[in-house]
């Protein structure tokens, strides 16, 4: 099975971190713009109209925006995902928080969960976009 050419990557966060998603998402906004982006509604609302990213949008967390992520996750459909949580503040829903994050490491797909694992995750995934691949690389036969 061959990778897909653009990263398909799933940002999330909750309502006190939405504005540290849009600061983290300006500054690695011309990767961004190379990636298969979907989002929770809210958060992907603010990621279009701020950024101007192309974001397929699914519901918001609290209506099942993180299940419908988590069911992409399960099809092969997400390579990482950037869930900015909220640790301090209760969520209704965090049942589907919990089973996004289990589907992650059930599936092997890298998901950060705070700022600074989510710099080191999208600075390598960058770097990874940015080397040629080994096919590109050969001499020709």
């Amino acid at each position: 099975m061959s990778q897909p050419t653009k990263p398909r990557l799933a940002l999330i966060a909750h309502d006190k971190k939405k504005d540290d998603m849009i600061v983290l998402a300006a500054e690695y906004i011309d990767f961004l713009r190379g990636c298969q982006l979907m989002a929770t509604g809210t958060t992907g609302a603010r990621l279009i109209k701020e950024l101007g990213l192309a974001v397929e949008r699914k519901q918001s967390g609290p209506f099942g925006g993180d299940l419908q992520i988590g069911a992409a996750l399960v099809e092969g459909q997400v390579d990482a995902v950037v869930f900015l949580r909220d640790p301090m503040t209760p969520q209704p829903h965090e049942p589907d928080i919990n089973a996004l994050v289990r589907a992650c490491d059930v599936h092997n797909v890298a998901c950060a969960t705070n700022l600074s694992t989510a710099h080191l995750l999208l600075s390598q995934l960058r770097l990874a976009a940015a080397q040629p691949t080994s096919e590109s690389t050969r001499s020709p036969a």
